[in-house]
C-alpha cells in the first residue's frame, strides 16, 4: 500500500539517520515529511521525481526536500546493487535559529528552505570529504538521556553539514548544483506533473489532459509509468494529500472545506482516503501538533 511518511517531529525536531542500508527494504512510494529533509546518497543509482521535476541520483549527491515537498526515489536493479543513504529531518526554524548568528550560512539555508527556485540537488565533489564530516561526528550524536544535550549535538552538525553545501556550491553557478539533460520520455513526465500541478483541484480527465500536451491517452500513461514508476493517478492522489496536509496545518480552513480544495469534494471519500495514505485522519492529522505540545508541558 502507499502510503505518505510524514515523520512526527513535534515531540523531538531533529531525526538523524547515518548510513542506512536500504538495499533488501527500499519501498518505492510518494512521501514527504513534516520537517525539512536532506537526503546524502553515498551508494546506489536512480533517479528522484520532486514536485515536477525529475533528476537523476548517483553517489555524492544531496537532495534537499521542503516541508511537506512531494518526492519519490527509484533505485535501479535492486538488489543487484546497493542502496545506502543517510537521511536528515529537521524542523527548519529550530535549525534556523541556531544559524542566528552566522548572516551568510542562514541566509544560504534559507533560500534552500523558502526559496522556491534555489536548487535541491547537489552533487559533492569529493565524497571522502564528506565522508570524514559524517564521520567525526557520530561519536556525539549517540542517543543520550538529555534530550537537549542530544538536540545541541544535532544542530552543530546539521551546521556543519549546511556549511560544507554551501562551500561546495560556491561560486555561483557551480557544476555541482547543474542539471543534465533529461532523456524526453522524463521531459514529457515533466510536462504532465506541471499539468496536474496546475490542475490537480479540479475533477481529473485523462483524455483531457492528453489533450492539452498532444499526446494520445494511452501514450501519456504509458510515458509516465515509465518515467515516474507509478501511474497518473498514484501522482495525482499524493499530490492532493500532500497539498490537504498543508493545507491542515497551516491554515483554519474546514476539513470538509479542505477536502474540496484539493479536488476531493465528497467528504467521506477524502477522509477515507486521507487514513489510507497518511495513517491518520484529517481531524487527527490537524490536532497532533497540538496534542504533542500539551503532553511537554508540566
Amino acid at each position: 500500500m502507499k502510503q505518505m511518511n510524514y515523520l512526527n517531529l513535534n515531540r523531538h525536531p531533529v531525526q538523524l539517520s547515518f548510513y542506512k542500508d536500504r538495499t533488501n527494504e527500499f519501498v518505492e512510494i510518494y512521501h514527504a515529511h513534516q520537517g525539512m529533509e536532506l537526503l546524502y546518497v553515498h551508494e546506489g543509482q536512480g533517479t528522484a521525481v520532486v514536485e515536477q521535476q525529475i533528476f537523476q541520483m548517483s553517489p555524492g549527491t544531496v537532495f534537499c526536500f521542503k516541508p511537506f515537498q512531494l518526492h519519490r526515489i527509484r533505485i535501479g536493479e535492486l538488489p543487484k546493487q546497493p542502496y545506502v543513504r543517510s537521511l536528515f529531518v529537521f524542523e527548519p526554524a529550530v535549525l534556523d535559529e541556531t544559524l542566528a548568528p552566522f548572516p551568510g550560512l542562514r541566509a544560504f539555508f534559507q533560500s534552500l528552505w523558502k526559496d522556491p527556485l534555489a536548487p535541491q540537488v547537489y552533487r559533492t565533489p569529493e565524497p571522502a570529504a564528506m565522508d570524514a564530516l559524517l564521520r567525526s561526528h557520530l561519536p556525539r550524536l549517540a542517543p543520550k538521556e538529555d534530550s537537549e544535550l542530544l538536540l545541541e549535538e544535532q544542530l552543530l552538525f546539521l551546521t556543519a553539514f549546511v556549511h560544507h553545501l554551501k562551500a561546495a556550491a560556491e561560486p555561483a553557478g557551480s557544476p555541482l548544483t547543474e542539471r543534465p539533460a533529461l532523456p524526453k520520455a522524463s521531459a514529457t513526465a515533466e510536462k504532465i506533473m506541471a499539468w496536474i500541478e496546475q490542475h490537480y483541484m479540479e475533477p481529473f480527465e485523462l483524455e483531457r489532459l492528453a489533450q492539452e500536451i498532444h499526446l494520445s491517452p494511452n501514450h501519456v500513461s504509458a510515458v509516465f509509468r515509465q518515467s515516474v514508476g507509478s501511474s497518473i493517478t498514484e501522482y495525482l492522489t499524493a499530490r492532493r494529500i500532500r497539498q490537504a496536509c498543508w493545507l491542515l496545518r497551516t491554515t483554519d480552513k474546514p476539513v470538509q472545506d479542505i477536502g474540496r480544495a484539493v479536488g476531493l469534494g465528497n467528504f467521506s471519500y477524502f477522509c477515507q482516503l486521507f487514513k489510507k495514505q497518511v495513517g491518520l485522519t484529517p481531524n487527527r492529522f490537524k490536532r497532533e501538533p497540538y496534542e504533542a505540545d500539551s503532553k511537554r508541558k508540566p
